[in-house]
């Protein structure tokens, strides 16, 4: 069958016709394409077209599809049995291998989801420090759960809203919402209402609303507004988690948080989730602590199988600077085509992450990324989709880099995109 009439299929039965809104090519119209295999840095869809992938999965595939090396461990680790609902070996060794790459992290929790990982962040900084407010940037994802759903990015934000329906006003109330890398706001909030305040939870480097560093000193001011005020700071490093280095991303910066919340990589492609931080925190966790959690796939074995080979090959291989230059490779080529053709776009790479928005100047926070032309990307993205190259059909999400593509692979890339920016040159004389 063809993905559109799997997407026919699909709608019959599923509710939009996927499993996840930033699959529904809502904000670039057209048809989704399904996936029959991946291999390396290619996808093959169901019609047997090859394509050049930069989505990996939204992020946890940096080592490219089907490693071998990971579906081995996995493989074996089905072979012993897919899930027990007891302890493992494998469980002890991962959170031993975690611990020993996050200098903070003295105990691991382990859960099934990135959402469930900071759900659970957010309930224990509750739990901590007896106060019920949080505060988030505007345009920050950190799962779907109620609370972290006010003013979220990601998919959210792909469908032209910025809340959900079912999220209500009384959670709506707890939360603070200032502008990514707006320190002045931070400290606003913090002066007035930091006694209320449990947790700021912050992607360290954004990436549900395109790739957004942070700005020279934020990350530290967040820190230092959160030890002033005594909330816990969480750093969401569901995608940045050992994707800049081997560790996190606060550990690289020189920023300590006083939970990490982890997922995507860690899974090597499996589902899974982690939380991490110090003794006195973590174990306020249940069985040992009042703070309720647990999930009966928590650990799973063939996620952590998966997830502790993947992290021994990015320990042994180091392909972090190899990432950051084809990261590098891309945005300078990207942005020196759309000078050539007189196109308002601008490329932001942060290592081997990155996000061609349409726009001319770079974008800091998400009032200047919603400036972008949402037209504009979509006929990009569908250029680039037919020149062989498959991105995330969203302009408010990141692109990826993996250890799998090579040289050649960013050399197409470049080669579609002036294509596709010289299409949309002609187009608008």
């Amino acid at each position: 069958m063809t993905s559109a009439e799997l997407f026919d299929r699909g709608s019959r039965v599923i509710p939009g016709g996927v499993n996840s809104p930033v699959r529904a090519f809502n904000s670039v119209g057209g048809t989704p394409v399904y996936m029959a295999s991946g291999k390396g840095s290619r996808l093959t869809t169901v019609e047997g077209r090859e394509l050049i992938d930069f989505c990996g999965s939204w992020g946890p595939l940096i080592l490219g599809h089907a490693r071998e090396e990971v579906v081995e461990a996995a493989t074996e680790a089905t072979a012993r049995g897919m899930s027990f609902g007891a302890n493992t070996v494998a469980e002890v060794e991962f959170a031993e291998l975690l611990c020993s790459r996050i200098p903070h992290a003295e105990k691991v929790r382990l859960v099934s989801s990135g959402t469930e990982a900071t759900m659970t962040a957010l309930r224990l900084a509750r739990g901590v420090t007896g106060r019920t407010k949080i505060l988030k940037f505007n345009g920050g994802y950190h799962g779907h759960s109620d609370g972290l759903l006010v003013a979220a990015g990601s998919g959210l934000l792909t469908g032209g809203v910025s809340s959900s329906a079912g999220v209500t006003d009384t959670v709506a109330a707890d939360v603070f919402i200032p502008q990514y890398n707006d320190l002045e706001a931070v400290d606003a909030i913090v002066a007035e209402s930091g006694g209320d305040l449990a947790a700021v939870i912050v992607e360290p480097i954004a990436g549900n609303m395109g790739v957004v560093p942070p700005a020279p000193g934020f990350l530290e001011g967040l820190r230092t507004a959160c030890t002033r005020c005594g909330a816990l700071l969480i750093f969401d490093e569901v995608i940045t988690g050992f994707r800049m280095g081997p560790t996190t991303y606060g550990n690289i910066a020189g920023v300590t948080p006083d939970l990490t919340c982890l997922g995507k990589i860690i899974g090597g492609g499996m589902p899974i989730g982690g939380i991490v931080g110090p003794d006195a925190i973590m174990e306020q966790l249940a069985p040992n602590g009042a703070v309720y959690q647990a999930g009966t796939l928590s650990g799973n074995p063939v996620a952590v199988a998966a997830g502790m080979k993947t992290l021994e090959i990015l320990i042994r291989e180091h392909p972090y600077p190899r990432l950051t230059a084809l990261g590098a490779d891309i945005a300078t080529g990207v942005n020196e085509a759309a000078r050539r053709h007189g196109v308002a776009m601008h490329c932001a790479a942060f290592g081997g992450s990155f996000t061609c928005f349409f726009r001319r100047d770079p974008v800091r926070n998400l009032e200047q990324a919603k400036d972008c032309d949402t037209k504009a990307f979509a006929a990009f993205y569908h250029a680039m989709l037919a020149g062989g190259i498959y991105l995330p059909p969203s302009q408010f999400e990141t692109a990826f880099v993996s250890a799998a593509h090579s040289n050649a692979d960013i050399g197409v890339f470049l080669e579609v995109v002036d294509s596709a920016l010289a299409q949309q040159r002609r187009n608008s004389e």
